[in-house]
């Protein structure tokens, strides 16, 4: 999860210093924002199994 936080924030970077565009940028954000989704499903369910 921590790893997925990094890359968001460098996404957010690339962005700001214009080394991605806008429509690259959602969709990179897009993609990292699901995995994060499924990480913590992922967590919440090895949590509840203990």
């Amino acid at each position: 999860m921590g790893s997925a936080s990094e890359l968001e924030y460098h996404l957010i970077l690339a962005h700001d210093l214009h080394l991605i565009d806008g429509i690259s940028y959602e969709r990179l954000n897009q993609q990292v924002t699901e995995v994060k989704r499924m990480l913590a499903s992922l967590i919440l369910k090895l949590n509840a199994d203990r």
